[in-house]
Parts: structure tokens; sequence; C-alpha cells
């Protein structure tokens, strides 16, 4: 299954400054001090007219009227800024990273920008980079429950769990009604296999929430992790209901209608999950899965071993590699794969290795 943390693009910062009208323009006479306030003027009320239909979800037409805004006056920072918010909101995060750093350059002191481009980084795999946008900002918003909740994203990203911690416990404090670093928390707790505390943090987060879709996700993780995957599948089935093309939730389903004995529900799911998402180990592993129970090893090999180039750390890859590899004739192989699988702590690799490779 895959592990789901809150989607990043919620909590992007509209900006508050709303309206920044009196620079950029060349007050040099009457006549251009008359038209560069037009211009400013028209400036200010077509980006309320863009906050307007960012507030009711019209991404579109939001980032219309900050365009609009932006021909007007191209100084415009608050634009920019509102306009990736708009363009990440609507699945372009590429073209909002363009716009928060026009924001920040335009304005190099622009707070929510920094907030803003952050989590475009973590959007596009620049965790690096998010971080450098984070400390750029840690005086202004070390007390800001989001910017916490960012934080731990970032640290959870490159690998960092004691430090990611640290910054969700930090938004907790700040915040102990934050839905999504509850969801975050949780999902780390989980990663853990710390399954008690995440449970704690999930069920507090669907109790705040109950449409907080990564929480259901996340429930069905802790249910299936349990062995229930019939009420597994409830939660993930209402998790897809507000993001039906959400491609771990997808890829989760389908790993839950493996264990229910259900493959051909389960394959368009996976197959759709990884059209969506191709770097989800998780995806793969699942896909593996459905290949070795309908006797395909071959290709249940390529699909885990597919799974290991972007994830090796992936819950029980090598046990299903040894499965795979001895199912396709490769003993030697496959009692290497239960090798990396002791290594890495996984029991159900060890009983094979034991069982099969005389160790």
């Amino acid at each position: 299954m895959s592990l789901t943390k809150q989607e990043i693009s919620s909590t992007g910062r509209l900006t508050g400054r709303v309206v920044k009208i009196a620079g950029g323009c060349l007050l040099a006479g009457m006549t251009l001090l008359t038209a560069c306030t037009d211009r400013s003027d028209e400036a200010a009320q077509f980006f309320l007219k863009g906050n307007l239909q960012l507030q009711k979800r019209e991404y579109r037409e939001a980032i219309r009227y900050y365009t609009e805004a932006l021909e007007k006056k191209p100084d415009f920072a608050d634009a920019y800024n509102n306009r990736g918010l708009a363009k990440f909101r609507n699945d372009d995060a590429e073209g909002a990273l363009a716009d928060y750093t026009r924001a920040i350059d335009t304005d190099p002191d622009f707070g929510p920008a920094y907030l803003n481009r952050a989590e475009a980084r973590l959007e596009t795999g620049d965790a690096g980079g998010s971080l450098v946008d984070l400390q750029r900002i840690e005086k202004q918003y070390a007390d800001s429950t989001f910017y916490q909740l960012r934080l731990g994203d970032t640290h959870v990203r490159l690998d960092e769990p004691a430090r990611a911690q640290i910054a969700y416990d930090r938004a907790l404090r700040l915040d102990p009604a934050n839905v999504e670093a509850l969801t975050n928390r949780g999902a780390l707790f989980f990663s853990q296999k710390a399954y008690e505390p995440a449970r704690q943090d999930i069920q507090k987060a669907l109790q705040l929430n109950p449409k907080q879709d990564a929480a259901l996700n996340n429930q069905s993780l802790l249910l299936a992790q349990a062995g229930n995957y019939a009420e597994a599948l409830t939660y993930v089935d209402r998790a897809l209901s507000l993001r039906p093309t959400q491609p771990y939730y997808l890829n989760n389903k389908a790993y839950l209608l493996l264990r229910l004995n259900r493959p051909a529900e389960a394959l368009p799911l996976v197959e759709q999950s990884i059209k969506l998402a191709d770097g989800n180990a998780w995806a793969h592993r699942t896909l593996g899965i459905y290949y070795l129970n309908q006797k395909e090893p071959r290709r249940a090999v390529a699909a885990f071993r597919r799974a290991e180039q972007l994830d090796p750390s992936v819950d029980a890859l090598y046990y299903y590699i040894g499965v795979a590899e001895l199912a396709n004739g490769q003993r030697e192989a496959a009692c290497a794969a239960w090798a990396r699988g002791v290594q890495a702590g996984d029991p159900q690799a060890k009983a094979e290795q034991a069982a099969q490779c005389g160790k």
C-alpha cells in the first residue's frame, strides 16, 4: 500500500496584502500620474476578482483575473503569488513555481511567496530547495502552525524523521486542531511502525474533519495493517469519493482488492495508479503481487524489480522478489533477495530464507 500525507497545496497562503499599487509607475507629469493611477486601480480590481474566484475554487477564472491584473501592473508581486496558488490548486505545480519565483524577484521580502514556493518545490521533488525557502523566512514564521507543518513535510522528504516529528509537534502545540499536521504526523508514525500513536493522530484528524481524504486513506492503511481488509476498503472508498484520481488511493484500493481475492477489479486500478504516478514504488509492488497471484512470475519479477529501483525500503519487497524469483526457477536470485530482506528486518524474508536456502 502507499503511505499518503495531506495534499501540499491545501494550505497555500492567499496573500493578505490586498492593494499594493503605488510602486512601479514613473510619475513624470500629471498625464502620466493619471494613467498610472488608472492602471493601478484596474489592477487592484482584477486582483480582488481573482481572489473571489480563488476562494470559490474557480481556479481558471482566478488565473484569468490575476493575469489581467499583471497586464495592468507587471510588478504586482501579490498577483504573481496568488496566480501561483491558483495554478498550484489546478495541478500546475511548475507554473505555480514560476509565479512564486516572479513574486519573490519582484519583492525579495515577500514571506508568503517563500512559504508557497516551498510547497511547490516539495511537489516537484526539490526538498532541498524547499528547506532553503523555509529557512529564509524562519524568524518571520516560526510561530506559524502552517510553517511548522511544511517544515515537517520537508524533513520527511529529506529522510529526516526526527526533525520532521519535532516540526509536526510544534505545529500541533501552536494549533492542536491542525488536521493536516495530525494527518502527516500520523503518516510519519505509521512509516516508523508506531501504529498506536498513528491511530490516535488519524482518529483525531477524522473527528475534526470526517472528509479529510488523506486521513481516510491512512485509516485504511491502519486497518489493513491489522488485517481488516474489508473495513479498510470502506475507508479508501470514502477517500476516493473525494479525490477519484488520487494515484496512491487507487493503488491502495487495488492492494485491498487483491487481499480480498478480487484481482479482476484490482488490475485496472493499479494500472491507472501507475499511469498517473509511475514513480510510486508501492504501486509497482502491487502490480507484482497481482502477477504473482496470476502465476506469471516473470512479469511479477519485472514489477518488483521496478519497485526496487524506485524505493528498496518498501515493506516486504524482498520477500516478494524472492518468491517471484523462485517461481521463475531462479533459486540463487531468490535467496539473495531474501538475504536483503533479512538485512532490512523483514520476518517473512527471514522465514523463506530459512525454509528455502538452508540458513
